[in-house]
């Protein structure tokens, strides 16, 4: 299978052939499933190991005294659950599987060395640290100052993207297993609440449910109805349009001016090179 961690990380930067191979090394170590409901991670533990999704679904979730529980993030295959393990004493919340989940079981002393060396993978492996966070904040506006259904459609829009970038599915549909209780941990709102605003996108003609896959039947008037902006995902190469990666969500992703222009010049540069050789 491919392996969804390169194909996330090769949104920041390419990858040459022995980098590829150090990549593909971490898939070697041993994988562990875990069924749907169980902690991967519970809050103030401390492992030896760093939590690779393989396949699944997996929240980053706190529960309160009360028992009410609160998800921070989802976590898709090429995700790291707890790549912050060696430096915390434990970790400050939940990794839950929402789905059954393999997780591959990388020495958290294998990931301390690539994060501390000047590599193209160390950059690459804090890119994502960095967009775990910018995900997080985007999920703080969500329930600080987008309305319900702004909130579902935004969700859902995230997910496309992230299926999409790491091969998960080349169409507008997703694996979509999350019950409406999970969707109310993860939006801020009530199960019931959350029925409604899906009903009423699916009523709008913009998506659509059969059985556990969302059919993202009008991907842009989704967008539309979410205000949906892409940028803190951080899909360089994708805002791009760098051909070898952007295929995947290209369609669903801003490009970036600024950054065509840099690729623009340095093909141009590139081939001014050739010719004075």
């Amino acid at each position: 299978m491919a392996n969804p961690l390169t194909m996330k990380l090769e949104q920041f930067t390419r990858f040459d052939p022995e980098e590829r191979q150090r990549l593909e090394q971490l898939l070697s170590y041993p994988t562990k499933s875990y069924a749907r409901g169980r902690d991967i991670v519970r809050q103030g533990e401390k492992v030896d190991d760093i939590h690779l999704v393989l396949t699944g679904l997996a929240a980053r979730s706190k529960t309160l005294r009360s028992g009410a529980r609160q998800f921070m993030a989802l976590l898709v295959p090429g995700d790291l659950c707890d790549v912050e393990v060696f430096i915390l004493e434990g970790m400050d919340h939940d990794i839950v599987a929402l789905t059954d989940t393999v997780c591959v079981l990388i020495p958290a002393k294998i990931i301390e060395g690539l994060l501390t060396e000047s590599t193209t993978l160390t950059k690459a492996l804090w890119w994502s640290t960095m967009t775990d966070s910018a995900v997080l904040r985007e999920w703080i506006v969500d329930h600080g100052s987008r309305t319900s259904v702004e909130r579902i459609a935004h969700l859902m829009c995230e997910m496309l993207i992230r299926y999409r970038i790491v091969g998960e599915t080349t169409d507008n549909s997703i694996p979509f297993l999350l019950t409406q209780e999970e969707l109310a941990d993860a939006t801020g709102m009530t199960p019931v609440h959350v029925n409604r605003m899906i009903q009423q996108l699916r009523a709008d003609g913009l998506i659509d449910l059969h059985g556990k896959v969302l059919i993202i039947l009008d991907p842009q008037g989704l967008q539309k109805v979410a205000k949906y902006d892409s940028s803190y995902l951080h899909l360089v190469r994708t805002e791009r349009r760098d051909s070898e990666v952007c295929g995947r969500a290209g369609d669903l992703v801003t490009a970036s001016a600024r950054g065509m222009l840099h690729d623009a010049a340095e093909k141009v540069k590139s081939m001014f090179g050739a010719a004075q050789g």
